[in-house]
């Protein structure tokens, strides 16, 4: 009879894993400094089953052969430069990291001059391989390169406004982490959403809504929500010259597309603050709460009950958005 049940057990289990493991995947622009640790974070998330590596940098093949070697349950392939096709064809889920790193003295502007028709070149690939993919943008400026990809799949006749998403999941990761820091709490037990956009002073972190509850003084509140701004530029400062934030933007990056791949697979209650096309605020594109779901974006929510000072900021920065947002779509419907 035990015997019996443990088989039962065991075939529940590999069943419910199957279940998860059902998705295909790319990351665009393998090679750098934040797609190499990205797509080996994607190699071992249980869900995936099928990975592919892209970049222009020549030695992509290999960084896919390497990855391939891991023994997890996926398969890995990595493509070169003529290969975008093969390696979106028939993605679930696509993580864009690709780009230019931000270095000391660089500003998201001048990275938008590089980055914009990186993006739009790569979305246009995703909008002929696979256009029902949940397409996640992680290259900057993300306030302007999310709006430029909406342009070029409307153009291609493909936008889903429910399966395109900024990920502005570092923000959040940095949130938790300064706020339970400062508090000596574990970081992955406090909550802070950050809402807003995904650059200095459009991020808005909520310390008002903080879980557990946190009070703040205001020199409190206003260094952490500095520091939560600018994290950014600490790493830049930090690594002298040699790159920006690459290891913690991978993680932040693995964990949002593995909340895209929960909710797509059903799993309920999958919520993550995530720049989207919403009409909660003025700006056509906006991070707040979403809870994801079988076909993408589900339910988007609005930014909740708000301290003034939250509310100031939120309102003294927006100007900003919408011009970084129009600055994409202006490139995107000239180009």
């Amino acid at each position: 009879m035990l015997s019996a049940m443990r088989a039962v057990s065991r075939a529940a289990s590999t069943a419910a894993q199957q279940q998860r493991r059902s998705f295909r995947c790319s990351v665009l622009g393998a090679a750098g400094g934040i797609g190499q640790p990205l797509s080996l974070l994607m190699k071992l998330n249980p869900r995936v089953t099928s990975l592919t590596c892209y970049d222009v940098a020549p030695f992509v093949p290999g960084v896919g052969v390497d990855l391939s070697h891991i023994n997890t349950g996926s398969t890995c392939v990595g493509y070169g430069k003529d290969d975008l096709k093969k390696a979106l064809d028939g993605c679930d889920v696509v993580v864009i990291p690709a780009g230019v790193p931000r270095k000391p003295g660089m500003t998201r502007d001048d990275l938008f001059n590089i980055n914009a028709g990186i993006v739009k070149t790569l979305v246009e690939g995703c909008a002929d391989a696979c256009p029902n993919a949940c397409i996640l943008i992680i290259s900057n400026p993300v306030n302007s390169t999310v709006p430029i990809a909406s342009e070029v799949l409307k153009k291609k006749g493909v936008y889903n406004p429910k399966k395109l998403f900024g990920v502005t999941t570092l923000d959040v990761v940095r949130a938790r982490t300064f706020v339970a820091n400062a508090r000596n709490r574990d970081p992955a037990l406090v909550t802070v959403p950050v809402v807003g956009g995904h650059a200095g002073t459009t991020i808005v972190p909520l310390l008002s809504q903080a879980q557990p509850h946190t009070t703040f003084t205001d020199e409190e509140r206003d260094a952490l929500t500095h520091r939560i701004m600018f994290g950014g530029d600490e790493v830049v400062k930090a690594k002298d010259g040699a790159g920006s934030a690459t290891l913690s933007m991978a993680y932040a990056g693995a964990e949002f597309a593995d909340k895209v791949m929960a909710g797509l697979s059903g799993e309920a209650c999958v919520t993550e603050c995530t720049f989207v096309e919403s009409s909660i605020t003025e700006a056509k594109f906006f991070s707040s709460p979403v809870t994801l779901g079988k076909e993408g974006v589900e339910t988007i929510h609005d930014v909740g009950a708000i301290s003034d000072h939250e509310k100031k900021l939120i309102a003294d920065m927006m100007p900003d958005l919408l011009a970084q947002a129009e600055k994409g779509f202006k490139f995107a419907k000239e180009s």
